[in-house]
């Protein structure tokens, strides 16, 4: 178990204030002052649903005041559950968790979203643009409903470049496709990525190329989110051998580079 990581991480029993539909997804706004307060970019949440036996992750969307919001698709009991709170229900939850990204920007960054993944980059943004380092956002999916928040991204990015893969909504291809263009035009030096697996890996694979650091968000499964089941272990690059690091606790943001995305 990660002490450092989870030095700042408290248990308690928040208060729906909100629930949103963007698009596809849902978002839902959580009164807990003990944790909205504390939270990085990047960090999650862990979140009971359900009556169910584990809690279940969630990237924080936002983390404002007293009050902290998670974005979510809905393709379960337990999510399909949190998706039917209303306003003054209870929730039992635990966080900030797990490591976010680096707050040490030196020059732009482009933030690259893969469907409600892109959640996770609002905090980055707007963590990093007050103190004079651009953020431009690069969100793709599917279709247009499943591109998340992408009105509301204009209002926190310094640019905002969208793709679908069918057209529907910005430039037609995928995320990778816009990213060479978009490192040049606005001569970022890195990028912050959240998304599906697979996008994660063609994103490293272009940063490699152009030679830029990437760092990724992953999509695991956490069944605890404390580093004690090990069932979030992800491949890493150790050398001669391939070391395995849990999700929850070195993670989720890690070097890109530094995954052996196989």
């Amino acid at each position: 178990m990660n002490g450092s990581v989870l030095a700042d991480a408290v248990e308690t029993t928040g208060r729906v204030t909100g629930v949103r539909r963007m698009g596809e997804y849902m978002v839902l706004s959580i009164r807990a002052p003990e944790i909205a307060g504390r939270t990085l970019p990047g960090q999650f949440v862990m979140l009971d649903s359900a009556g169910c036996l584990l809690r279940r992750p969630f990237s924080v969307f936002r983390a404002e005041d007293d009050v902290i919001a998670v974005a979510f698709d809905v393709i379960g009991e337990g999510t399909r559950w949190l998706g039917t709170r209303v306003l003054g229900d209870e929730l039992k939850l635990a966080g900030p968790l797990g490591q976010g990204f680096a707050l040490d920007a030196d020059g732009p960054t482009v933030a690259i979203g893969g469907g409600y993944g892109a959640a996770a980059l609002f905090p980055l943004a707007e963590r990093l643009r007050p103190s004079g380092h651009p953020v431009h956002a690069l969100f793709g999916a599917a279709r247009e409903a499943r591109v998340f928040g992408h009105d509301e991204a204009k209002k926190v990015f310094d640019s905002v470049t969208l793709t679908t893969e069918d057209g529907s909504l910005g430039q037609k291809g995928l995320v990778t496709d816009a990213l060479s263009k978009l490192v040049s035009s606005t001569g970022a030096r890195r990028v912050a990525a959240c998304g599906p697996m697979p996008m994660l890996a063609a994103v490293a694979a272009r940063c490699r190329d152009l030679g830029i650091g990437c760092e990724a968000a992953v999509e695991e499964f956490m069944a605890c989110g404390i580093g004690v089941c090990w069932t979030c272990v992800i491949a890493t690059n150790g050398g001669e051998a391939v070391a395995y690091k849990r999700s929850c606790t070195e993670g989720p943001v890690f070097d890109a580079q530094a995954v052996a995305w196989g």
